[in-house]
C-alpha cells in the first residue's frame, strides 16, 4: 500500500466561499490526507461562509471517515497586496468597512502570527474574478481585462510571493487553470482565457524562482468544468458540462474529487518530482482532436 499522507503538514486554501467548488473537494482530499486547512475567503460572502461552518450546513464528511476541521478562516481579497492597493470605494463598501487585513500581504502577515515561520507546507490558489466574463474579447474593456489577469493570475504571483518564505523546504504550491487557455471556448470572455494562459505561463516561471529560491515545488490543475455556484457565473456551464461528456476519451464528466485527490497527490511526496507542470484533470477531452458523435455520425452516414 502507498498512502498519500500529509500527517503532521499545514496548507493555506486561497478562494473558499462554499462547500460546492474545486477549492473545498482540494480542502478535504487534503484533510483526508492527514493535513491541518486555514482557508483564505473573500470579504463579501465571509460573514455567510463562517456562519454555514459554525451551524455545520457545510458539507465536511471526509472519505474514510470523520470530518473536516478548519483551523482558521481569514479575510482574503487577492485583488490586492498591501491596504494601499484598496481604493476608498472597496474600502467603504458595507461588505468590507468592518473589515480590516484582507489584503494578501496582510493575511499572510497573519498566518505567521497564528502559526508562525516555517509552518507552512502546502499553498493553493483557487480563485478567479472577471467582472466580463461574459462579454466576448472583442468586447472587453480595458479595465474588464487588466481586473481578470489582475485576480485569477497575478493573485498567484502574489501569493507565493508573500507565503513561499513562510513554507518549509519540500513543500507545494498548487493552482486551478482551464482549457480557455490553449483553445478557444465561446462564452469564456472578459479577458479570463488570457488569464488562464498567464497563469500556466507563470506556474512554469515559479516553479524555477520558487525551487531554487525556497526548495517549494509550483503546479497548476487543468480541470474539466462543474457546475459550481462560481462557474454559473459564465452563463453556460451546464452546456459546457454535457459537451465535455459527450466528447472525452472517458465518456464521463470529471469530479470534484477526482480534482482533489489530484492536489493532493501533487502536494505529497508522492509527487516529489513534478514541478512547473500543468496536469490535467478532465477525463482525458484535452488530449481528443475531433468529436466522437462526427465519427459517428459519419459511419452511420
Amino acid at each position: 500500500m502507498l498512502p498519500i499522507d500529509l500527517t503532521g503538514k499545514r496548507a493555506f486554501v486561497a478562494g473558499i466561499a462554499d462547500d460546492n467548488g474545486y477549492g473545498w473537494a482540494i480542502c478535504k482530499a487534503l484533510a483526508a490526507a492527514g493535513a491541518e486547512i486555514a482557508v483564505g475567503t473573500w470579504p463579501p460572502v465571509l460573514g455567510l461562509f463562517q456562519k454555514s461552518l459554525e451551524r455545520q450546513k457545510l458539507d465536511l464528511a471526509l472519505r474514510g471517515g470523520g470530518a473536516m476541521q478548519i483551523a482558521k478562516v481569514y479575510p482574503l481579497d487577492a485583488s490586492f497586496d498591501a491596504p494601499e492597493d484598496v481604493p476608498p470605494e472597496i474600502r467603504d463598501d458595507k461588505r468590507y468597512k468592518e473589515l480590516s487585513g484582507y489584503t494578501i500581504s496582510e493575511a499572510a502577515a497573519a498566518f505567521e502570527k497564528d502559526f508562525g515561520a516555517q509552518s507552512l507546507d502546502i499553498l493553493v490558489h483557487s480563485l478567479a474574478n472577471g467582472p466580463e466574463v461574459r462579454k466576448p474579447l472583442m468586447e472587453t474593456s480595458r479595465k474588464g481585462y487588466l481586473a481578470a489577469v489582475s485576480a485569477s493570475a497575478y493573485s498567484n504571483v502574489s501569493l507565493i510571493q508573500r507565503y513561499a518564505p513562510l513554507m518549509r523546504p519540500g513543500g507545494a504550491a498548487v493552482s486551478l487553470t482551464y482549457m480557455a487557455s490553449e483553445r478557444v471556448v465561446p462564452g469564456y470572455g472578459g479577458g479570463m482565457s488570457s488569464a488562464k494562459a498567464a497563469l500556466e505561463s507563470d506556474t512554469r516561471v515559479l516553479a524555477f524562482e520558487a525551487g531554487r529560491k525556497y526548495g517549494i515545488r509550483v503546479n497548476t490543475i487543468s480541470a474539466g468544468p462543474l457546475p459550481s455556484r462560481a462557474a454559473k457565473a459564465i452563463g453556460t456551464i451546464e452546456l459546457l458540462v454535457e459537451y465535455y461528456r459527450r466528447n472525452s476519451a472517458l465518456p464521463e464528466v470529471n469530479t470534484a474529487a477526482d480534482v482533489g485527490h489530484t492536489a493532493a497527490f501533487l502536494c505529497s511526496s508522492l509527487g516529489a518530482g513534478i514541478t512547473g507542470t500543468t496536469v490535467y484533470v478532465d477525463k482525458g477531452y484535452h488530449s481528443m482532436g475531433m468529436e466522437p458523435s462526427a465519427v459517428d455520425a459519419a459511419k452511420q452516414g
